[in-house]
């Protein structure tokens, strides 16, 4: 490390290796104890003046915030790809750099996707709760039966990296693939797939629904009651991308009524403390929002967040830059 190594500052303890790399090749404080709020972040910042911020969800950055860093700061890069939690055009009105690390996710966030269809429509947390119970006693033949997932017709709403990565693993259960995107793929990024411009049209032929797009909390559900209606009835519904495109009274109503057979939730929209009532559901699968939670893809996220703060300093294109 030189005397001219970037100065960062980080929200949260990363991974090991993107320590061990921040020590080797930037100029950068302990990691903290903690998760940094926001507070606790512009607090450091303004002790420390560091060039580059790196930032997780747990310290967003909005209004007053953004006008609250200070002025050696250059750049921000979230450890994410979303950016919910970052006000983009008030950073890049004050000259700030943003970026984000998309890509590098996109495998384990398809592939809990696929854990979560499994997991709802094979009845996993009931048989997780039974065995848990110490099980006891022989099932029926009739009893606690699931749905098989192979040869089920796939809706799949966002067909952007991480929607066709999860496409690519459903053809290897011989599911048909229905999407609903803002653009028809090319033939190519469609292998085979059916398109549908209109959510309401893909809906009734959907035995399994899964999303994949982006999602904001000021804007109206997508899946409500009316497009859970639209659904056939005893279908499966999972949530790998934003909790805030459901509304989870709607849901719950339909997972108790029996026009959803299960969901699988990995987001919600009160994390992470989420509604009591889905937590009483017995046909509800879900994780505390870990798409990206493997050691592999933590790493590859904090090392694209660290080629940006690199990129920055040398006066090179961010590999990951985020535009108004």
């Amino acid at each position: 490390m030189t005397a001219q190594a970037p100065r960062l500052i980080r929200s949260t303890r990363l991974l090991d290796d993107v320590e061990a790399r921040i020590r080797s090749e930037f100029t950068a404080p302990p990691p903290p104890e903690h998760a940094l709020n926001t507070a606790e972040l512009l607090e450091l910042a303004h002790a420390y003046q560091p060039f580059a911020i790196l930032v997780t969800h747990t310290s967003p950055l909005k209004g007053a915030d953004v006008d609250a860093l200070p002025a050696c700061v250059k750049l921000v890069a979230t450890v994410s790809v979303g950016l919910d939690h970052l006000d983009v055009p008030a950073l890049l009105a004050r000259d700030i750099a943003v970026s984000n690390t998309p890509d590098v996710l996109t495998d384990c966030n398809a592939d809990l996707a696929i854990m979560l269809i499994l997991a709802a429509s094979r009845r996993a947390a009931e048989y997780y709760t039974l065995m848990k119970a110490g099980w006891g006693r022989t099932l029926g033949m009739g009893e606690m039966l699931g749905h098989r997932v192979t040869g089920k017709r796939l809706g799949i709403v966002g067909m952007g990296r991480i929607g066709q990565a999860v496409a690519k693993r459903a053809r290897g259960f011989d599911m048909p693939i229905l999407y609903h995107n803002r653009r028809r793929l090319d033939p190519a990024e469609e292998a085979g797939a059916t398109y549908f411009d209109k959510l309401e049209d893909m809906l009734p032929h959907c035995d399994i629904l899964t999303l994949h797009m982006p999602g904001s909390p000021s804007a109206p559900p997508l899946i409500n009651a009316h497009t859970l209606g639209l659904l056939p009835r005893g279908s499966v519904l999972v949530n790998a991308a934003r909790g805030s495109l459901i509304d989870e009274d709607a849901l719950i109503a339909a997972l108790k009524s029996g026009q959803l057979f299960a969901a699988g939730l990995d987001v919600f929209r009160n994390e992470p403390n989420p509604n009591p009532a889905l937590l009483a559901l017995p046909n509800l699968f879900m994780t505390p929002h870990v798409g990206s939670a493997t050691v592999e893809t933590r790493t590859a996220m904090g090392m694209l967040a660290l080629d940006n703060v690199s990129a920055m300093a040398a006066g090179k294109p961010l590999p990951s830059g985020v535009s108004a």
